[in-house]
């Protein structure tokens, strides 16, 4: 990164400097995909590099292609970042912060593995944050946050077209972010941020092995839902919806070995 111009010597009036480029807003144009929620704030002493790795591992976990259980080598992420083992941990640090992974010791960073009683509370929790969420989204609606969930929905629907799996989960994810988004309650959307990355952990770990990719109906039932600005009917909906993915989960761990490149690459 060059150096900064330096600032022209004051003849007077003071001229306002246009304020630098956030570290969030250069680690975004550098990834492949959108960012969730989580990283949606820089915490102080955070760099675009660390972000950039959080951001890596978040959506690998919400696209399930880093599975429950997998280690995460402080080795693999210097390598393909071309970082020291400083930064890395620092980004290892934040990811177990929001329970994305675990530090055990004498085995390092692995992402998180949730058991079966931790997954119902999740569950549980999730609902009852969702259902304060749609009947805000529903107060707020303006056409411009109808728009950004129709745009939501066809990138979702095109996933699931083309028979991209991984895209599909991940964008499933970032559908119920988007709306805790629109609610416009910080508190929510922080809450939400770490139950989705959960969620999607769970999700990894105890659904069927090959499960199908199903239509979208019930995210496009519920914006319809919204735009008719039934709160009732749209927020047992998310219940019911909630319900039925909890309800497909089965319990074992899947045995696979994993590579770190291949998993975050595009990231």
């Amino acid at each position: 990164m060059s150096s900064p111009t330096p600032a022209p010597r004051a003849t007077g009036k003071r001229k306002t400097r246009a304020p630098a480029a956030s570290a969030e807003t250069t680690a975004a144009t550098a990834v492949a995909t959108p960012a969730p929620a989580p990283a949606a704030r820089l915490k102080r002493g955070t760099t675009a590099i660390d972000l950039r790795i959080y951001r890596a591992v978040v959506n690998a976990v919400m696209s399930h292609r880093l599975p429950p259980g997998t280690h995460l080598g402080e080795a693999d992420f210097c390598e393909l970042y071309q970082v020291s083992r400083t930064t890395v941990r620092k980004a290892l640090q934040r990811l177990a912060h929001d329970h994305i992974i675990e530090l055990r010791p004498n085995r390092g960073a692995v992402i998180a593995s949730p058991t079966p009683e931790e997954a119902r509370d999740i569950f549980a929790a999730r609902r009852a944050v969702e259902r304060e969420i749609v009947p805000l989204v529903i107060r707020n609606a303006t056409p411009a946050s109808l728009q950004q969930i129709r745009a939501a929905l066809e990138a979702e629907d095109q996933a699931r077209r083309t028979g991209d799996r991984a895209s599909w989960i991940r964008l499933g994810g970032e559908f119920h972010l988007l709306l805790a988004e629109l609610a416009g309650n910080q508190v929510l959307l922080r809450f939400m941020s770490e139950l989705v990355s959960r969620c999607s952990l769970i999700i990894a770990l105890y659904e069927s092995p090959g499960a199908p990719m199903c239509e979208n109906d019930e995210h496009q039932d519920l914006m319809s839902l919204i735009e008719q600005r039934k709160v009732a009917e749209a927020t047992a909906l998310i219940d019911h919806h909630l319900l039925e993915i909890e309800g497909r989960l089965r319990l074992g761990e899947p045995e696979r070995k994993i590579n770190l490149a291949e998993a975050l690459s595009g990231f």
